[in-house]
């Protein structure tokens, strides 16, 4: 449901490309939260799925001409009545219709009158997508406050793989609720901004059974790649173990599982990344030695593990970006899965984390008691070292992922894009 805990009126608007039939899902997510559902195709998309179809889903009845229903006017109403709407699959055709203010049909007209937040989820060929035409457009939509969501990639209608797939249907409805919590959530901002992001927890190997690890999912990590690459920016996302978490759209993963391999993988990278997150919760302690085979259980009794220390890869970081190895101008944001204890509370010991470590910003999350780990929703603290404190109120992994990226981008150059 959205943040506000209220029925919203939402409309989802369809285009007509074969991936039409996804965009069901995106409607049963809303009408299963309760909100009031329009469905609005094209007249193209009725060829791909039919309407009694989209009116069982909905509730409501749907149609794509402007003039049934006319004495309620609805190419006026619907949109000026909207609290969000969704166009997915918003196909090149609509999208260049909408771009050039055209209203020849139901949804077009909608588009012109609605002043609510609009989130266009595209999808078509990778040639369609990458057309200058079909760029130019988003741009025009982007310009005008449009969200337009970055398209995956992967397999197209026929033997074609590329950009230009329809985002996964979660995430179209992860997005919309998003911005019904925060219309500004997902301005494009991050154009031109390279991030690196960590995700997940790291595993460190004790035999070929068992590892060392903890209860990181990587959904806040994930969160912010989402985010980001929805706000423009080029993303790399470093993920360890992660509860089976789709990557989202035009995100680049690299999958690794302890705390070593993601080190090195980081230091790859950093000097090429205007924005440097560390998300993960990584291990701060592996196997001295990894054990061949299975450890057996002994009529001894377990023999004591030798652990050493692994690497302060968020210190790293910090130093290399002291010592030149890293750009000055680069922001580095640190997290602290915290817990109170006899010498602290946890905002205790996230400011004096934030004064050992030297990071731009640092997330401070209470975790235990089924907080922050595993977990959709999340709260806490953003501390800068410049010394401001900001409550995180509770919400959406993806809506606080805005909000850190809201306080990163406030620390950007303003030459990047340039």
């Amino acid at each position: 449901m959205s943040g506000s805990g209220t029925s919203r009126r939402i409309v989802v608007g369809i285009g007509g490309g074969i991936a039409a039939y996804k965009t069901c899902s995106v409607i049963r997510h809303f009408t299963e939260a309760g909100h009031d559902v329009r469905v609005i195709p094209t007249r193209a998309a009725l060829e791909f799925i039919g309407a009694a179809t989209l009116e069982a889903l909905s509730g409501n009845p749907v149609s794509a001409e402007v003039f049934d229903d006319v004495e309620h006017v609805p190419h006026v109403r619907i949109g000026q009545q909207a609290d969000l709407v969704i166009v997915a699959p918003a196909t090149a055709d609509l999208m260049a219709r909408t771009a050039t203010g055209r209203a020849d049909d139901l949804l077009s007209a909608t588009l012109l009158t609605a002043r609510c937040p609009v989130l266009y989820a595209p999808a078509m060929h990778t040639e369609m997508w990458e057309h200058p035409a079909t760029q130019h457009n988003v741009e025009t939509i982007r310009a005008r406050g449009g969200v337009v969501m970055t398209p995956a990639s992967g397999r197209l209608t026929g033997k074609d793989t590329g950009a230009g797939r329809l985002p996964d249907p979660s995430e179209i409805a992860l997005m919309g609720e998003v911005l019904l919590s925060d219309p500004d959530a997902l301005t494009y901002d991050l154009r031109g901004t390279r991030v690196l992001i960590t995700a997940g927890g790291t595993r460190e190997p004790l035999d070929p059974v068992r590892y060392l690890g903890n209860r990181s999912s990587g959904k806040q990590g994930f969160a912010l790649a989402r985010a980001a690459s929805h706000r423009g920016a080029t993303v790399t996302l470093i993920a360890g173990a992660t509860a089976e978490l789709a990557v989202p759209s035009g995100v680049e993963l690299i999958p690794v599982v302890t705390a070593a391999q993601m080190s090195e993988e980081i230091a790859k990278r950093s000097d090429e990344a205007d924005v440097v997150i560390m998300a993960a919760a990584v291990a701060d302690f592996r196997p001295v030695s990894v054990a061949d085979s299975k450890i057996k259980k002994g009529a001894a009794g377990p023999a004591p593990i030798e652990l050493t220390t692994n690497p302060d890869i968020l210190r790293t970081l910090v130093a290399a970006r002291t010592a030149g190895d890293v750009a000055a101008s680069t922001v580095i944001v640190g997290f602290a899965a915290e817990t109170g204890d006899a010498s602290g509370g946890v905002l205790d010991h996230g400011r004096e984390k934030l004064a050992r470590k030297g990071c731009d910003l640092l997330v401070v999350n209470a975790v235990g008691d089924g907080k922050a780990f595993g977990t959709d929703d999340n709260t806490g603290w953003l501390l800068a070292a410049t010394g401001t404190e900001t409550a995180l109120p509770l919400g959406s992994k993806t809506l606080m992922a805005s909000r850190i990226l809201d306080a990163v981008t406030d620390l950007l150059p303003e030459d990047r894009c340039s």
